[in-house]
């Protein structure tokens, strides 16, 4: 990788995180912090508003954007091939979401790149006894509700058919028996519950903060699953 490219991929790494310390910088594109520290230099000197904060790592002032240059033919065949695991193993909601999403990276690809991921696209096929995503339109919401640590209500059926409303604080995602659950502290109950998604009828997010603050850690609820990982 030349220096420019470098350079790019580092402030897009930037863009994509809070903060990056100068040794993942060095690590991810295999070079020597002291390396890391001139190409932070230069990119400062181009305009771009880097910063530092001690312990934490580089920066972009909030506010910068660099839209993408470019994609290369690897990354654009990356971001197919995922479209049809999402196609498979999501719901409507992050459906519409990726794809509005690999719009716009074909938006910025060049012709003759588009015809290369169109012609792909027809030729890559996904076959599993897996029936695909359901008509559940959740996972967008479950999502945002878990990164925001907001308050949900839940219409929820159980096994017996048995339909509940529950004001949940969602801690995680987990996706086993080819189903999604939702693993969340349950107010009614007093206790973290697994919700399938699929069994959730109507779902709505409170805007309200979570009242526990010492939610268990999803990979430690996890190892209470009845499954082998």
């Amino acid at each position: 990788m030349n220096r420019v490219d470098r350079l790019l991929g580092i402030i897009t790494t930037l863009q994509s995180k809070k903060f990056v310390t100068a040794e993942k910088i060095a690590a991810k594109y295999n070079i020597s912090v002291r390396t890391v520290y001139r190409d932070m230099k230069a990119i400062a000197e181009q305009g771009i508003p880097v910063s530092f904060e001690q312990h934490r790592g580089y920066f972009l002032v909030e506010g910068f954007f660099l839209p993408p240059v470019s994609f290369t033919n690897e990354e654009a065949n990356a971001l197919l091939l995922m479209q049809t695991v999402v196609e498979r193993f999501a719901d409507k909601s992050i459906l519409i979401n990726y794809n509005a999403a690999l719009d716009k990276v074909k938006a910025v690809m060049r012709h003759s790149q588009k015809e290369k991921l169109e012609r792909l696209q027809q030729q890559t096929k996904f076959q599993t006894s897996h029936p695909g995503y359901t008509d559940f339109e959740h996972l967008s919401v479950l999502q945002t509700a878990i990164s925001s640590k907001t308050k949900l209500l839940l219409d929820y059926k159980n096994n017996n058919n048995e339909v509940s409303k529950r004001e949940v604080e969602p801690i995680g995602l987990i996706f086993y028996a080819y189903n999604w659950h939702l693993a969340a502290w349950c107010h009614m109950r007093n206790d973290y519950r697994d919700f399938r998604v699929s069994r959730i009828l109507k779902v709505k997010d409170t805007g309200m903060a979570f009242s526990k603050n010492d939610h268990i850690d999803i990979n430690d609820y996890m190892k209470q699953l009845p499954v082998n990982y």
